[in-house]
Formats: structure tokens, sequence, C-alpha cells
């Protein structure tokens, strides 16, 4: 016989606390259900029930070997409804959290085209820049720029970014341009509040080495765009991603501080709970947006 139905027919009397109930459950006979469980018993060769006219119980063995194939019928079962869920149409809320800069410039564009090609999905973005607990906090995924933190959560890189360091002409013309790391320490610096290192510019010199610069300028603000809109009006030098500065650099609203040094690349990430099942509409939009970002440099925003 087979031996998930033998694992059922036990466990659903075990559970109905009785041959007759178990039948109903199970949609059938009350001799099938006793020919199950008696041939389960012959197999494994030990007793699993204690049998009177009035009640049927488990025996120690028979409560041992119920909690392991009770999680094996439910594994069964979740195995199924993967299948059945993998072939349905994505649907229902999809909630993320999302980097405040990267949704507001890149993402949000794009929500109109996924929404209409799957209408059964409905999107709740959150916009921040905190790393939230996804699942304790009821999300299914979020969008992260830069390094991930340690975690059991499944990444997937969507696309990347780079990080320069950005003025405007006027202010080049009134401080004159840093043309070393060192130079920056004479210079009015723009500081990104919610940035994980601090009030401190990570930057990689030409000769590869790492080095640290304070931004201690006179403005800090936790907001990209009002961070960007600051250094278009001449206030200082601000380090910021390409999606941000690509565009006023490209019409000469910005200016680099100082060119020669290496790109710092950035990744950007989907990441959703860890399992071996994907929600469809997680994976839906995941594809999609791996989908627009593709073959697309960190500079061709």
């Amino acid at each position: 016989m087979d031996r998930l139905t033998e694992m059922e027919a036990f466990a659903t009397v075990v559970d109905q606390g009785g041959f007759t109930d178990a039948a109903r459950k199970m949609g059938i006979s009350k001799s099938a259900v006793s020919k199950h469980v008696s041939s389960l018993e012959a197999r494994l060769g030990a007793r699993l029930l204690n049998r009177t006219t009035r009640r049927v119980s488990p025996t120690e063995i028979g409560l041992a070997y119920y909690d392991r194939a009770r999680r094996v019928l439910n594994d069964a079962g979740e195995a199924d409804s993967l299948v059945s869920a993998m072939q349905s149409a994505p649907s229902g809320v999809l909630r993320m959290s999302v980097a405040t800069d990267f949704g507001v410039h890149l993402l949000s564009p794009m929500l109109g085209d996924f929404l209409n090609e799957y209408p059964e999905i409905s999107i709740n973005m959150v916009l921040g820049n905190r790393f939230v607990e996804l699942i304790s906090e009821g999300f299914d995924m979020a969008i992260r720029v830069g390094d991930l933190e340690d975690s059991t959560l499944r990444a997937r890189k969507i696309t990347e970014t780079t990080k320069r360091m950005v003025a405007a002409p006027s202010y080049f013309q009134a401080h004159g341009r840093p043309m070393r790391i060192d130079d920056l320490s004479d210079h009015k610096l723009l500081h990104y509040s919610n940035h994980p290192s601090g009030n401190v510019w990570k930057i990689t010199a030409p000769s590869g080495e790492k080095r640290q610069v304070r931004s201690s300028g006179s403005l800090t603000v936790n907001d990209g765009q009002s961070l960007l809109n600051a250094a278009i009006a001449g206030l200082g030098i601000a380090h910021l991603p390409s999606f941000l500065y690509a565009d006023p650099l490209r019409k000469g609203l910005l200016e680099e501080a100082i060119p020669d040094l290496p790109r710092e690349d950035l990744g950007i990430y989907a990441v959703y709970p860890p399992g071996r099942f994907t929600q469809p509409k997680v994976r839906a939009f995941i594809d999609f947006l791996a989908a627009r970002f593709s073959g697309r440099g960190p500079e061709s925003w």
C-alpha cells in the first residue's frame, strides 16, 4: 500500500479519536481505514494503536510515530500547495520596503507598467532607509542599496549604481576644485544623516587605498533629493549615487570633484524571506525589475 495513505489513515485516526470518524474525515469506509492502519503496523512490526470497544488511543511508539508522520504529511501538503500556487496567476497585496531615493527616482515611475501587467496584484510601498525586519514587520520583500547585512534572507541583485563626489560649477568657481582626497578638508561637504557609516565618507584613492573623510559641512539632511538640490544650489560637495547625480551631471548642473578617483559601484538588491518557495507576487515583481534593469550600467539613468 501507499506509505503516505497509511500514514494519513493512522494520523487521522489519532486526530479523530477513532476509526469511524477517521473514515468520515477521509471519505472512505471504516474497513478501508482499518486496513491501512493494519498494513502500516505490519510493515513497521509495531503496534501503534491501543484498541478497545470504546476508544482508540496511540501507544507510546504510536505517539512518537504520529509526531513525525504528521510533519511528513504537512510537508506533502505544502508541496502540493506550492505547485498549485506556482501555476496560479500572481495576486494579492505586495508589501515592500524600499530605499527612499531609489524608490522615488527609479522605482515609482515603473509601478504603473507592472500593475498593468499584473492586475491581480496591488502594491503597498513603504519608503525609508531603515533595514526593516521583513518577517516580523510583515513585509514581503525589500529593495536595498549597498552592502547587505549578514542575514538569512535571500537576495537577488537587480542592478547597480555608483557614487561620486559632485558639486555645482558655481561652487568650484567660488571655492576651487579639490584635486586630491586630502583637499576635501578645506571644503564644504554636505552630510547625508541616514548614511550607515555616520558622517564619514568612505572613498577609494587612485592607489586603491580605502580612505575615510569626515563630512562636517554646514548642512545635514536625511534625504538624497534635498542633498542633490543643495549641491546644485552651490552649497557644497555631495557624495551621491548615480541615479541622483547622472542627469544633472549630463546637463552641466553638477561637475565631479576629483575626476580621477576609481568608481565606487554599489549593488541594488531585492531581498525576501528564506525558504524553498517564493510567493508568485514576489517572484513576478523581482523578475520584472531584473528585466527592466537588464543591460543598464550604473550611470545610465
